[in-house]
């Protein structure tokens, strides 16, 4: 503005400034020419050479204006002029003092209300809130001086209380509401109460509420729609709530929002899928989530501590378990419970609803609680073969290694004085103690044996079954023998006890007398096969031999028999648990039970329950529990494995040879690859590429399980055609094959030596080939198979006569009951899936008695599917390692992708 001074010497009517761009330069002070051009903005300078007015009066931002009002008033010509009285100049200084802050007040009338009202304070300083001429965002201008202000968020209630003050009256008995909606709002100002409505600041950390409903949406498709709110003692805020606290009046207390909190919280739904959609209809967006994603919400939020109900059912979380162990005359009980808030849940509906897939248990009040998954998981594998009793789980005095490696994983669980007891005994198998062998005994037991001549003592002492499964050729069946002669002297003098019965295959029955009668000659052993058989003699003896295939039918004549033991060995011919032989066996009444077998379980883990089902009946519970116990027979994770391993550790007594046999020579094991010449390879490739298009469009169209018959004639033809093509076609008996001639140029090399060698196939018509050629060469040889009679007169000539040089056997027929130590070098011609059969071959040369190292040969066709059956080898292999040794490798069973492999 500019003021003109009359000629009388009065200043005249201040009028609007009028000037153009190009006069600014001709300012006479630099700091009015810098404001000017500050207050016109940056455009300004674009055009200060033009010839247009500018504005007489202009707008600022209260950045601007607290920047440049305390510029002008350093001038000295910033004046407040207000609209009424134009005329009217009043100046202004800046005030360089703190800036002043609106404050809250509520003070009682002097007719007892309680009044709201603001004014503005400066430290000490009050200054009522209609005294300043102006009050903009950062300034006010009051007692000629212009000031910065504090407002913020208070700019509102400023206005507000500028044009009415007080804000509000209440009632002496709406002083609680009064208070506690003034204290709940939304960016309230420092406030100054009274001492009678003075109340306590609380902070606490929210409980997240998470409710769920389904309602219906506007095109009539039902939605899952998640609301979130907060609780903070009695006071409960949705997100959506402005307003920053709960006020609780019984307490003058008032109970501050946690943001920051909340904030995550809302993240964390966002996260899980409910996430806010806004609606044409709806004001507020609401939080959607569908229905596959609830469960792990409901999961994630309970465990995080939220309260959660979704379509009416509250959800909790769990908290402490509790697990009791009491004892009967011969059963064990467990009981157990998790406690949810107050509610409980016992151990058997908690596995129950584990096993069905849920992830919640109904409560008694009828609430839900969320499973404890991992806790259930540790010991659903063993809980589970237990039988639900009145809420508990029962468990036979059998099962009790069962308890006690379930416990192994919960410390805190309770048990009487009867179980901690047995526990203590149970533990003493941690130390094998040696027996000193019997005096009848003829030959000496080494000191590993003589260790499990003290665990069968063990066994017998807790009238326990167990598994012999030392490695193949450490000596077994002298563990066994010296058992028995150790039960016939511990009975008095003259007292006849029950006959002991020994099942094993028939290629063993020899292996068993002659053993009986070197080690054990006091012991009357009964031959009990053949068509001469009977069954009334068996009490006479101390020991009945028969095989699988005569107990099977015999089984209802020794059904009723009661022996003293029941020993199964190449105890793997029950690995089947619907069988004839396994069920036979089963219906066998013994005092004690023993299994003697290298690889008690060559597949899977369902030949473990039927060979425990045998030794310990009940132990691993019911079948069908055992496959739920453990989730699934052929793909049992790590934690079964571990519980399994600990739990039959004292009814399975493992030493490999490398263990305990060190004076045994060393072992050699060699794959020699061999290759296909032209002719070979393209029939094989031929084979390979019908049976690769037309089983994998099979498998797709029916799967893999479906077309099972299929894919098991492919693969026997590829095997077939990788070892000889007259195994496809009798007629080319002369055609060229790799393994046949690399196998006789080996043998070439071992019979030039002065050696021995065992030469193994499964396929008998291989055999047949490699017999012929060796005819021709005039190469003596033995041969044996599944139909060769006389096998110990086979094994007698190869073992001592030296002219005998080669063993021709059938994989299957020759891999139990034959010592062949005259041997030290083992061929195998073809591979196949049970990695454990090859190995009871190399150890039919390799085992106690054996003076010199063995050689062990695996011929390999290159490129072919033996190739890819080494590759899927190792999975039979870490499955027996992984219960009864220390390998927990994964097993799989054959997939599609395997099966691409195997034809690739």
């Amino acid at each position: 503005m500019t003021q003109e001074l009359k000629s009388n010497g009065e200043w005249g009517r201040p009028k609007p400034l009028r000037m153009r761009a190009n006069q600014i330069d001709q300012l006479p002070s630099a700091e009015e020419r810098q404001l000017l051009l500050s207050l016109l903005g940056p455009d300004s300078y674009g055009y200060r050479d033009l010839n247009f007015e500018l504005p007489d009066s202009m707008w600022l931002t209260p950045s601007l204006a607290r920047l440049l009002v305390p510029l002008m008033a350093g001038t000295g010509r910033l004046y407040f002029v207000e609209p009424e009285t134009p005329d009217r100049l009043e100046p202004l200084s800046w005030d360089e003092n703190c800036p002043w802050s609106f404050v809250l007040e509520v003070a009682a009338t002097e007719t007892g209300e309680w009044a709201l009202g603001g004014c503005l304070r400066r430290g000490h300083e009050r200054m009522e809130i209609s005294e300043p001429a102006m009050i903009v965002p950062g300034l006010l201008a009051a007692r000629g001086r212009m000031m910065p202000l504090l407002a913020g968020e208070s700019f509102e209630w400023i206005a507000a209380a500028r044009k009415k003050n007080p804000l509000l009256v209440a009632p002496p008995s709406e002083q609680d509401a009064f208070l506690g909606t003034l204290l709940c709002t939304s960016g309230l100002p420092p406030i100054e109460l009274p001492p009678e409505l003075r109340f306590e600041e609380v902070r606490v950390e929210p409980t997240c509420c998470l409710s769920i409903s389904r309602q219906q949406s506007a095109y009539g498709r039902a939605e899952l729609v998640a609301s979130l709110s907060f609780a903070y003692g009695e006071q409960s805020f949705s997100e959506l709530d402005a307003c920053r606290g709960g006020f609780e009046a019984s307490t003058h207390r008032l109970f501050l929002r946690n943001l920051p909190a909340e904030k995550s919280a809302a993240a964390l739904l966002d996260q899980l899928g409910a996430k806010r959609r806004s609606s044409f209809w709806s004001a507020n967006p609401q939080r959607y989530i569908t229905d596959a994603k609830l469960p792990k919400l409901a999961r994630t939020a309970v465990e995080g501590g939220w309260q959660v109900e979704a379509e009416g059912k509250i959800f909790r979380r769990p908290g402490a378990f509790r697990l009791n162990i009491t004892s009967g005359i011969d059963w064990f009980e467990l009981s157990g419970e998790v406690d949810f808030d107050g509610a409980t849940a016992k151990l058997p509906e908690l596995l129950l609803a584990l096993r069905r897939g849920s992830k919640m248990v109904q409560l008694g009040d009828g609430t839900y609680g969320m499973l404890p998954e991992e806790w259930l998981k540790k010991i659903a594998p063993l809980a589970g073969m237990g039988n639900a009793e009145n809420q508990n789980i029962r468990f036979t005095r059998a099962q009790a290694a069962l308890l006690d490696a379930l416990l192994a994983s919960q410390p805190e669980a309770n048990c009487d004085e009867k179980f901690a007891c047995f526990r203590r005994q149970l533990s003493s198998f941690n130390g094998l103690c040696r027996a000193e062998q019997p005096a009848g005994f003829q030959g000496r037991l080494r000191e590993y044996q003589q260790e499990g001549l003290g665990w069968l003592n063990f066994l017998q002492h807790f009238s326990f079954g167990g598994c012999l499964a030392d490695d193949m050729g450490v000596g077994k069946t002298a563990q066994a023998l010296a058992l028995l002669e150790a039960r016939r002297e511990s009975r008095p003098k003259g007292e006849k006890g029950r006959a002991s019965l020994v099942v094993v295959p028939r290629s063993l029955v020899f292996n068993w007398k002659q053993e009986a009668a070197r080690f054990t000659p006091e012991l009357q052993v009964l031959d009990y096969t053949g068509a001469s058989r009977c069954h009334t003699r068996i009490p006479e003896h101390d020991i009945v031999l028969t095989t699988y295939g005569t107990l099977r039918r015999d089984i209802l004549e020794l059904k009723e028999i009661e022996f003293d033991y029941v020993i199964l060995d190449e105890a793997q011919a029950i690995k089947n648990a619907a069988s004839d032989s396994s069920k036979a066996v089963r219906l066998l009444r013994a005092q004690n039970r023993l299994a003697l077998s290298g690889t008690p379980i060559e597949n899977h883990l369902g030949e473990l329950w039927s060979l425990f089902e045998f030794l310990n009946p009940g132990m691993l519970g019911a079948s069908g529990a055992f496959q739920l116990s453990g989730g699934a027979l052929r793909k049992p994770d790590e934690d079964t494995r571990l519980l399994l391993a600990r739990a039959l550790r004292p009814f399975i007594l493992r030493r490999t040879k490398e263990q305990v046999a060190r004076e045994l020579p060393p072992k050699t094991e060699q794959t020699i690859y061999c290759e296909m010449e032209t002719a070979q390879r393209k029939l094989y490739d031929d084979l390979r590429r019908h049976y690769r298009e037309s089983l994998m469009h099979r498998i797709e169209a029916a799967g893999i399980a479906k077309s099972k018959i299929q894919v098991l004639e492919a693969l026997l033809r590829l095997r077939q055609a990788a070892c000889h093509p007259a195994l496809l076609d009798s007629t080319k008996l002369s055609a060229p094959s790799a393994k046949l001639e690399t196998l006789l140029e080996q043998l070439a090399e071992v019979l030039e030596g002065g050696a021995k060698a065992l030469v193994f196939s499964q396929f008998t018509s291989l055999l047949a080939i490699v017999r012929n050629r060796l005819d021709q060469l005039g190469t003596s040889y033995e041969y044996l198979d599944g139909g060769t009679r006389d096998r110990q007169a086979r094994v007698t000539r190869f073992q001592t006569e030296k002219d005998c040089r080669v063993f021709l056997i059938s994989l299957k027929a020759g891999g139990l009951g034959l010592n062949l130590t005259a041997a030290e070098y083992v061929f195998i011609l073809d591979p196949w899936w049970n990695p454990a059969v090859e190995a009871q071959a190399v150890d039919r040369a390799h085992r106690i008695g054996q003076a010199k190292p063995v050689f062990a040969y695996r011929l390999i066709t290159r490129d072919t599917v033996e190739e890819k059956v080494l590759e899927l080898q190792n999975t039979k292999r870490d499955l027996a390692a992984a219960i009864i040794g220390e390998n927990n490798s994964v097993i799989r069973d054959l997939k599609a992708e395997d099966l691409a492999l195997l034809l690739s």
